[in-house]
Formats: C-alpha cells, sequence, structure tokens
C-alpha cells in the first residue's frame, strides 16, 4: 500500500508539474518576491481557523459526553493533521486517537472515533454550503461543481442520527464496541453554523496568499476562496492513495482559483498554502504539548512542590 501510494502521488505530481509547466516561469519570480507582510498575515490567520477548528471537535466531544482541556484537544488535533503526511490512511485517526489516550487519558476509542467521523461529515458538509452560497457573487468560475453538491448532500444524509447510530453500529461491531451516542439536532445546526463561519476564516487565509504572490482579489472572494479550501480538504481526505491529498488537493484549488485569479497567482497561492498549512500545524502542535506540559506540571504534586520550594528560596 505504500510502495503505491509513492508511485502514485510521484506520477500524480509530475503530470501536474508538466499540466502547468508554461505557468511556472510567471509563478516561480511570485513565490520569490512573496510579501512578507501578506504572507505572515495569511498564516496568522490560517493558525486561527484552525484553533476555531479545535473549538468544534471540543463541542463534539463534550456533546458525546467528553470533557478534555483545549491543550490537550489542540495536540491531538495538530497531530493527526500532521499524520496525514505518512502513507497509509489509518496514522489520521489512529494518532488522534492514541494522541487522546496519552495526553488526556481518554480511552473511549470508539466514541473518539464516532467525534473524528461526525467532525469531517459536519465540516464537510458546511464547506459545500460555504462553496454554494458564494457562487452567485463570483464570476468566471466553470469548474464542475456539481459532484461536491452530490458529495455534500449525500453527507448529510448520512449524518441524519438514525443513520449514523446505525452505520456505527455496524462498523464497530466487530471490534466490540456498541453504537456511539448521537448528536442532538440543535448541537448539529449549530456546529454547521460554526464550520461554516471557520471555513469563511480559512476563505480569508487563502486571500492573503494570493495578494502575497501579486493577487488583487477582494475581500467579497473570501467565501468562495473559503469553499475552495473546503473542496481541498475533502478530496484530499477521499483521496486514499495520496497522504495528505498531495497534488490532487493542489489541483482541485488550483482549478477553483482560477475564478479569482490569473494562473500564475493561482498557482503560486496553492503552494504557498501547502507550505503555510504544514508549518501553522507543525506550529500549533508545538504550542499546544507545551500548554499542555506546563498545565500538566502545574497540576502534579511536583509541579506544586517545586513552586512551594521556589516561593520559599
Amino acid at each position: 500500500m505504500i510502495a503505491l501510494q509513492v508511485a502514485f502521488v510521484t506520477a500524480l505530481l509530475g503530470f501536474l508539474a508538466w499540466a502547468v509547466r508554461d505557468t511556472w516561469s510567471e509563478a516561480l519570480p511570485r513565490l520569490r518576491d512573496a510579501d512578507p507582510v501578506d504572507l505572515t498575515i495569511a498564516c496568522v490567520i490560517l493558525a486561527a481557523y484552525y484553533l476555531m477548528f479545535v473549538l468544534g471537535w471540543q463541542w463534539i466531544l463534550r456533546a458525546l459526553g467528553i470533557h478534555t482541556s483545549y491543550g490537550v484537544a489542540l495536540q491531538s488535533e495538530m497531530a493527526s493533521m500532521l499524520a496525514k503526511y505518512i502513507p497509509g490512511a489509518i496514522w489520521t485517526p489512529a494518532a488522534r486517537v492514541l494522541w487522546l489516550r496519552k495526553a488526556g487519558g481518554i480511552d473511549k476509542t470508539s466514541v473518539v472515533v464516532a467525534s473524528i467521523l461526525l467532525e469531517a461529515g459536519l465540516s464537510a458538509v458546511a464547506g459545500v454550503l460555504v462553496l454554494v452560497c458564494a457562487l452567485p457573487f463570483v464570476s468566471g468560475w466553470d469548474a464542475p461543481i456539481w459532484p461536491v453538491v452530490l458529495f455534500g448532500i449525500g453527507v448529510a444524509g448520512l449524518l441524519h442520527p438514525r443513520v449514523f447510530r446505525a452505520v456505527a453500529s455496524v462498523v464497530f461491531r466487530p471490534f466490540g464496541a456498541g453504537p456511539p451516542p448521537t448528536l442532538p439536532w440543535r448541537t448539529m445546526l449549530g456546529l454547521l453554523v460554526f464550520y461554516s463561519a471557520s471555513w469563511v476564516v480559512g476563505g480569508v487565509a487563502v486571500l492573503f496568499l494570493i495578494r502575497a504572490v501579486g493577487g488583487d482579489a477582494g475581500l467579497e472572494a473570501a467565501p468562495y476562496l473559503g469553499g475552495t479550501a473546503a473542496v481541498g480538504a475533502i478530496v484530499a481526505v477521499l483521496s486514499v492513495l495520496a497522504p495528505s491529498g498531495l497534488g490532487v488537493r493542489e489541483a482541485s484549488m488550483y482549478g477553483l482559483m482560477l475564478a479569482v485569479a490569473s494562473a500564475p497567482v493561482a498557482l503560486g497561492a496553492t503552494v504557498l498554502n501547502r507550505l503555510a498549512i504544514t508549518l501553522v500545524e507543525a506550529v500549533l502542535l508545538a504550542v499546544g504539548y507545551v500548554v499542555w506540559r506546563s498545565t500538566r506540571d502545574t497540576e502534579t504534586p511536583g509541579g506544586q512542590l517545586a513552586r512551594s520550594s521556589s516561593s520559599s528560596t
């Protein structure tokens, strides 16, 4: 499986490089001269988007009866984000489950897996909604959107509490786990609104990446770009053969970005997006780990003793 993934990604990246060979000559100077201010703003907003996503996952966990600190949830989420680069699709959910167990002492594996599935499904439906609602305000798009819309409708159907519980029962039964609890309708609707807002925030980050390489897209394009980022994330999850959707995600985002940017700008922003999300995920994982360690040291008897000794000194 790993060999197949490596071969697939190599072939795909080679094909994409050949497909945009005429655009590289104009995109590379834009990447070299990318505006550091716009790039920094994009990374900060992207970090805010990820931090919002962690809040959404915490919301789901609480609704399913699991309570954990924000620092632990942040670590687990970012660890799973980085684990998606490892060939083999199992590492993304496994990293989150194992990290949550190690850092948070939570061993309700089936419930945690259910929360991951709910998070992925709700965020995907929200991203499709944002994209569809933004289309009337963007002229020039000609990408085939209907497969994404059908996918969103299908996922929304699977998220129905009765359907989700039935499917989860079948999936978890071989592992000896019972069906997980379901989310109330009010909670699901609230999460849809929340994730829709988070995708718009992500769209603002992509907007500043476009501006960093010389694009002039306006703020009104942010919802469309948020939907573009959502499509890229959906494609990345569905492309089992491409770790983290490498190449596949970029191809989908590049095609949709052409509606608001020239080809060289879209290509440059697509490359910067991959670099930015990887950097931000790594930084947030480190921040979450430091916060967790400091909190744990404070709460342990050893940490309290160290503080008492320091105060006495």
